[in-house]
This record gives structure tokens, sequence and C-alpha cells, in this order.
């Protein structure tokens, strides 16, 4: 349980007030990789009742877990494939009484979350270095470019080749791909496109779909 007990000092719901400046900070930045949220419990339904209901998600290979009073921690390594919560690396599970009863409140980490977070911006950075060396080498291709070749004569063709009817070397594929050798920014602005665009759309869906499973699995269905 030591890796479950960790989670939990990583993950609070609110912090110590010694450290409370530093979480202040970092809270601004939770949102790119936690999920948070809450779900109200039926009238009366204590949280032994709640937390037994839940507890075959925590039951899979590969996930360590520790309950304390009102709260569930847990956290996964190696999750399975078939682990419907293997996208989140750990987590605080918290049960408190609303206004209105009960309430299941939650909060999940995933680093797969942060990681297509933060892919976009390498390979933007990729993108733009790929820019600033094209143009730095620019200016020299071009004065090599003004330079006399001595080399400029064309090289006639072997008797034998032109014997046989080998046409002329065509020079204007030579340039033609001499251009086609700049390095272009393309890739980059590609694959910053393809991550942010699984990022938006995994944290919206994996919000909604942890909130489902969690509440299938309360409603007992």
């Amino acid at each position: 349980m030591t890796g479950a007990t960790s989670t939990a000092s990583a993950l609070p719901f609110t912090a110590p007030a010694d450290t409370a400046p530093h979480r202040s900070l970092l809270s601004r930045f939770d949102g790119i990789w936690h999920v948070t949220g809450s779900l109200p419990l039926a009238p009366g339904e204590s949280s032994d009742d709640a937390f037994d209901r839940l507890d075959p998600l925590f039951r899979e290979r590969g996930t360590s877990r520790d309950r304390t009073g009102e709260t569930l921690t847990f956290s996964k390594k190696e999750a399975a494939a078939q682990d419907k919560m293997a996208v989140f690396d750990g987590g605080v599970l918290r049960i408190e009484q609303g206004e209105a009863g009960p309430v299941l409140r939650y909060r999940l980490a995933s680093r797969a979350l942060l990681f297509c977070f933060l892919a976009p911006l390498l390979f933007l950075f990729f993108a733009q270095a790929t820019v600033f060396v094209g143009k730095f080498e620019k200016p020299n291709i071009e004065a090599k470019g003004k330079k006399p070749d001595a080399k400029k004569t064309p090289v006639p063709l072997n008797p034998i080749d032109k014997a046989l009817g080998a046409p002329e070397p065509d020079k204007s594929k030579k340039k033609g791909a001499e251009k086609d050798k700049k390095p272009s920014p393309t890739t980059g602005y590609v694959f910053a496109g393809i991550f942010a665009a699984l990022y938006v759309i995994g944290r919206i869906l994996e919000d909604r779909r942890i909130k489902a499973l969690f509440r299938k699995s309360l409603i007992g269905a």
C-alpha cells in the first residue's frame, strides 16, 4: 500500500497550510492532466456502501489502493489494457456531506493527458527550429550559387552511351532535387495538430467517461 499512500499525498483535495502557496501555483495547471468531478449519492447511503460498489474498479492488475475513513486513494503501475481506468495513474476519491446529502468527489491524474498536451508544444518547437535553420542556411546557399563554377562545362557522354542513345544529363532535375532537400516545418505542424486534437478530445471524453463509469458502479446497473 506504499504506492497508494504516496499518491494520497501527491493528490490532496486541499493543501496543507505550509504548502498552500506552492499548491496555489500548481493548481493553475492541474487541470491539464487532472480530471475532477463529483456525484451525488443516494440519500442515506453510507461511505462503506459506496466504496463497496466502487471497489471492483480498483481490483484490476497493477492497481494498489488504500482506504482511510471517507477517503480512498489508488495508484496504477503497468495497468492492463482491459482496465477501464487504465488511462489514469492514480487519484483520490472522497465522500463528503453536502447540503442535499452525501457526495462523492474525485480527482484523478493522467500522464497520458499530460503527454498529449506537451507533444504539440514539442512539435511546434521542432517546426520553428526548422524554419530558423532554413532562414539561416538560405544566404549561404544563395552566396554559393553566385560563385563561378569551374566545372560548369558539361561532361560529354561516353561514346558507348551516346551510341546506345542515352539522353544528355538533365540539369533541371538536379536543381529540383536540391530544392526538395530544403527542410520543411510542415511535418511538425501536422503532428502538433494531431496531438492537440487528441488532447482536446481525450480531455472531454475521459471526463464524461469516468463520471459515467462511477455513476454506473454506484447505481449497480
